[in-house]
């Protein structure tokens, strides 16, 4: 595969208003979703009430969410250091968010669901922050893994959102796994002129500050952060047709590094 068809490079820094990056009849329409990034002013609004699922993560900045008759403002200023905010609708679910800040970056993702839900404002305190890979193969794969909704907590919704934050020198979606759903991955570093690798099925990628990486269903996607860079990124799922996303598959010649006990060189 060519490196334009799997991983999306942004303007830097991005355009006022809505940034396209993927859409369902547009760039990367394999991915079943719409995924963009809100630039704004303050004072500029997203304002919409369209016929899909919608949900709209602060990833830095300040914004008053507006929805279903509530106000709620939000801020927040390291996508490393703090979990997020993330108003999660059904379609048809008007929705405003008044940028209090100029610098506001929100991203969106959407697609199209029949089902209905309650709409769904997730708070930083309810965001599930686990640590995978920790106290395993002598730190290696230590990440930290922010879940936002999934089948768990929104079992009728077509999307799964959450972030990760790979640590510097280490390894994320690891064991190597894939599953039949499509998944987006959207990059920051800190610092900035870092950058990262991308596995996709049995090609790497190098990937950087605000690249985006569309990972086909199917195929494996391991990653790592190069030392003395964090990478995060906003993972997104598409429920398929039937096939819902509830567990990774890890491939067979790897599953050994799934025990805690797994010994590796050198073994400390």
């Amino acid at each position: 595969m060519q490196r334009e068809e799997l991983i999306i490079s942004a303007p830097k820094p991005f355009d006022k208003g809505y940034n396209e990056i993927t859409a369902m009849d547009g760039r990367a329409s394999e991915m079943l979703m719409d995924f963009g990034i809100h630039f704004l002013d303050k004072g500029m609004e997203i304002n919409n009430d369209e016929d899909m699922e919608r949900a709209y993560l602060l990833l830095n900045g300040k914004v008053m969410y507006e929805w279903d008759g509530k106000m709620q403002e939000a801020s927040r200023n390291s996508v490393f250091e703090e979990n997020p905010w993330c108003l999660h609708v059904p379609p048809k679910t008007k929705v405003i968010i008044k940028a209090l800040a100029s610098g506001t970056e929100i991203a969106e993702q959407k697609t199209d669901n029949k089902k209905t839900f309650p709409s769904k404002l997730y708070t930083p305190e309810e965001c599930l922050s686990e640590q995978f890979g920790a106290g395993t193969l002598n730190e290696t794969a230590t990440r930290t893994v922010r879940t936002i909704f999934d089948d768990r907590n929104a079992p009728d919704a077509n999307l799964v959102m959450g972030e990760v934050i790979n640590h510097p020198g280490k390894y994320s979606s690891w064991p190597p796994h894939h599953h039949p759903q499509p998944e987006i991955y959207h990059y920051r570093f800190y610092p900035e002129k870092g950058y990262g690798h991308c596995e996709i099925g049995d090609d790497v990628f190098k990937v950087q500050h605000m690249d985006t990486s569309v990972l086909p269903g199917g195929l494996v996607h391991p990653q790592t952060a190069v030392p003395g860079y964090a990478m995060y990124y906003l993972w997104m799922i598409r429920h398929l047709e039937g096939a819902r996303f509830s567990e990774r598959i890890f491939v067979d010649e790897h599953k050994w590094l799934l025990d805690p006990d797994a010994k590796i060189w050198p073994n400390k």
